[in-house]
């Protein structure tokens, strides 16, 4: 077995690095590649913010009740506007 050193500057204070065969690494970047990004705009990212801050604060509904009132709502008879 070949004992390998790495020098440390090119580790980054707190991070931690992984070995991996070169086949896996390259199977690993396809598949990063193929799944599309998202970049959230700045009003996304505040949606998000109040969001996260509503759930905190208990302010939502479960989904199960969330299907059982969009169900309602689907399976009302249509009235026609005339």
């Amino acid at each position: 077995m070949t004992t390998i050193t790495i020098p440390k500057e090119l580790v980054k204070k707190g991070e931690e690095l992984v070995i991996i065969p070169r086949k896996e690494y390259d199977q690993f970047l396809a598949l990063k590649r193929s799944i599309p990004t998202f970049k959230p705009t700045r009003f996304e990212l505040l949606a998000i913010k109040r969001g996260r801050k509503d759930i905190k604060e208990g302010k939502y509904i479960e989904w199960r009740q969330l299907k059982h009132e969009l169900e309602n709502l689907h399976n009302r008879p249509c009235r026609k506007t005339n």
